[in-house]
């Protein structure tokens, strides 16, 4: 399961802002989830470039992330 992380407003370290893969077995997860899509953060982590709201994927089979901050779909594909 790919998930969106909104983002913290009120964390500090803000934690987040970020695309995770959840992999599942038997209905639970089999593992620590894995970072798909990150640096939506600045290095500082004061601003925030995006905020991921929700996942799809498109026909050709890529990740669509809605991002609420940019009012954008970013498209993520393989090579």
């Amino acid at each position: 399961m790919f998930v969106g992380r909104h983002g913290s407003w009120n964390r500090d370290p803000p934690s987040g802002y970020d695309v995770i893969l959840v992999a599942f077995r038997d209905g639970r997860p089999a593992r620590d989830p894995v970072p798909v899509l990150s640096g939506f953060l600045s290095g500082d982590a004061r601003i925030a470039y995006g905020r991921p709201v929700g996942v799809a994927f498109d026909k050709r089979g890529a990740l669509l992330v809605a991002d609420d901050v940019g009012n954008t779909i970013r498209r993520v594909a393989g090579r």
